[in-house]
């Protein structure tokens, strides 16, 4: 159980943490080399700006992957908690430097919330940055039980689906999830960076969403490519393959005459069905809960039960939407396990009733 938590680092995702902890009625405290970060984390309600005087439950250490070792070592000689974990992108080098710098790894294990925004620092945080979202814990083979409960136990306090994983098998999988997609990003960006004048109205919603995360803070992407370098590597080599005959293929249709054009083409297919079956593993199949909701006739009132079931990673099964004897319409939500209390609770105070088993429910 974590009834207090020590926040290091207060930028979007401590913050956040920081936010929804207190939300559950945790007490948190928190701390910054940046004290002005501090005091605005302090502001908007996350915690207390000043250290604990008793070792907290946690301590949650959110810095970029070169300082975790270092800052958790520093919290470790000031007893600063029983149990410590930290949220960095990549997790071996921080095991390795926790293995060899931390004076009581056993209280350690590495996590990694896998949830973000293309906005950084605590004015861009959110409670609910984390509801239903996955949220990776890489216990070592030093990691105690007391260590792995607790970080588990915080996960779920912010509405996040812990999953283990080793922490080779977690940086070889952002590296293709989360690490090459920025670089993606970053290069598209970058082009428009470099592009004509007047590219500014042509830019749709598509190289809007493209784009999204490349204005991430380039300082802690620096680190994280840094920090998972291999990985990332082997992925572009993958990358690299694709683009250089998607680069052959398009040159030949630029080319004129018909030479390799069906070739070519089909290339070009392969490449862009290959892509639209991947984004079907976008989507996690992770434990979801099944709701029942009953509206009544009352036009939009679909609209607003999705919008504002959205942001806790509700989905609606199309399948099971259908309108019952008396006209009102039966919809049938999919919620991630972790969020679904609190699915039911925002659903009530919207003034809908929401039955998480095949009975019937009643809006009001």
């Amino acid at each position: 159980m974590v009834r207090s938590l020590l926040v290091i680092g207060t930028g979007l995702v401590g913050t956040s943490v920081a936010l929804a902890a207190r939300r559950a009625g945790v007490t948190v405290f928190l701390d910054d080399i940046d004290a002005h970060a501090a005091r605005l984390a302090e502001a908007l309600g996350a915690g207390l700006a000043e250290p604990p005087r008793h070792p907290v439950d946690l301590a949650l250490v959110a810095v970029p992957p070169a300082q975790v070792g270092p800052v958790l070592r520093d919290a470790q000689q000031q007893r600063a908690a029983r149990s410590y974990t930290d949220v960095a992108g990549v997790k071996g080098e921080p095991e390795r430097d926790v293995l060899r710098l931390a004076p009581d790894p056993a209280a350690y294990v590495g996590g990694h919330p896998m949830a973000g925004r293309e906005r950084s620092g605590p004015m861009a945080a959110t409670a609910d940055l984390f509801l239903g979202k996955t949220w990776v814990l890489c216990p070592s083979e030093r990691t105690g039980a007391e260590a792995l409960a607790s970080a588990t136990a915080l996960a779920e306090i912010c509405g996040a689906v812990p999953l283990r994983l080793d922490s080779r098998a977690h940086d070889g999988l952002v590296a293709l999830t989360s690490h090459v997609p920025h670089l993606m990003a970053s290069l598209t960006a970058a082009r428009l960076h470099e592009g004509p004048a007047g590219t500014e109205p042509m830019a749709g919603q598509g190289v809007r969403d493209v784009t999204r995360i490349a204005a991430g803070e380039p300082g802690l992407w620096t680190d994280i490519v840094r920090s998972n370098a291999p990985a990332i590597a082997a992925v572009l080599r993958a990358v690299c393959g694709d683009l250089t005959r998607l680069l052959a293929a398009v040159e030949v249709l630029a080319g004129p005459g018909a030479g390799a054009r069906g070739e070519a083409l089909r290339t070009v297919t392969d490449l862009l069905e290959r892509g639209a079956a991947g984004t079907l593993r976008t989507r996690p199949a992770a434990a979801r809960t099944p709701l029942r909701v009953v509206l009544d006739s009352t036009p939009g009132d679909l609209g607003r039960l999705l919008w504002t079931a959205a942001p806790y990673g509700v989905t609606a099964d199309p399948a099971g939407t259908e309108f019952d004897d008396d006209g009102r319409l039966v919809v049938r939500l999919e919620v991630p396990d972790a969020a679904a209390t609190a699915v039911v609770a925002e659903l009530a105070a919207a003034g809908w009733s929401a039955d998480r088993c095949a009975h019937s429910a009643t809006a009001r």
